[in-house]
């Protein structure tokens, strides 16, 4: 959640019962840094830091989550139009999961071919690939699903054969208010990889509604924008 998911509000929310926290996203190059500030001048909330700044600035949230909470994954979700910001982030010891951002929809991001945009990118297999061959932690992709003019499924090959270790989808399903379990029925049956369920997330019946698509994981994020959680996640 942009503006939002720090180590503080994640070290608040981890005692409800997740095993993994992602700060983020965060900006790293030039054009995203960029991008950032113009997004922030118009008031939108959003995480802006300077490219001589934001991976000190990663590596000390990634240790105030390790300091309270040792045995939850710190995951960091990153925008950049080139790997290598990508790969120095994953470099940092307290991170455990460098997230590509191919998920974010704010114009700013798309007018430079990031975002869910770089679901669009003929190089995003060889992206990725880069990215993985080169990190020191694991990697992880979040991708918004139904994107036009994009093949979710496709894209989902894709990411499943570029190596990366995790696929987070938010099942975004255009002019319904609900997940498209049905979607990601059809990405857990075609691919190999670790798929995390994204969106509408918000009760206990939900949860065990995704979990029947088959994904191995799922992901909180606006059920827990206050600040707690109010249903229980410890029997998943």
């Amino acid at each position: 959640m942009a503006g939002i998911t720090d180590a503080d509000f994640l070290n608040n929310v981890i005692p409800f019962g997740f095993d993994v926290a992602t700060l983020g996203g965060f900006n790293l190059d030039s054009k995203t840094v960029v991008a950032s500030e113009k997004i922030v001048s118009r008031g939108r909330n959003e995480f802006h830091f300077p490219e001589d700044v934001i991976f000190s600035h990663i590596e000390s949230e990634a240790l105030k989550i390790k300091q309270l909470n040792p045995d939850v994954k710190v995951s960091v979700n990153v925008r950049s139009t080139t790997p290598e910001p990508i790969i120095k982030v994953s470099k940092i010891p307290a991170v455990d999961i460098v997230e590509i951002n191919c998920h974010c929809r704010q114009p700013e991001f798309l007018d430079i071919n990031c975002g869910q945009n770089m679901l669009k990118r003929p190089d995003l297999k060889n992206f990725i690939s880069t990215v993985v061959n080169n990190s020191n932690s694991e990697v992880s992709v979040k991708i918004r699903a139904n994107v036009e003019g994009v093949d979710t499924l496709t894209v989902s090959k894709i990411i499943d054969e570029s190596g990366a270790d995790y696929l987070h989808v938010d099942a975004m399903n255009p002019g319904v208010d609900d997940c498209d379990f049905d979607l990601l029925h059809e990405i857990c049956n075609q691919t190999d990889i670790f798929v995390i369920g994204n969106n509408s997330v918000n009760s206990k019946a939900q949860i065990e509604k995704i979990l029947k698509t088959g994904v191995k994981g799922f992901s909180i994020a606006r059920a827990v924008i206050s600040g707690k959680l109010d249903f229980d996640i410890s029997c998943f």
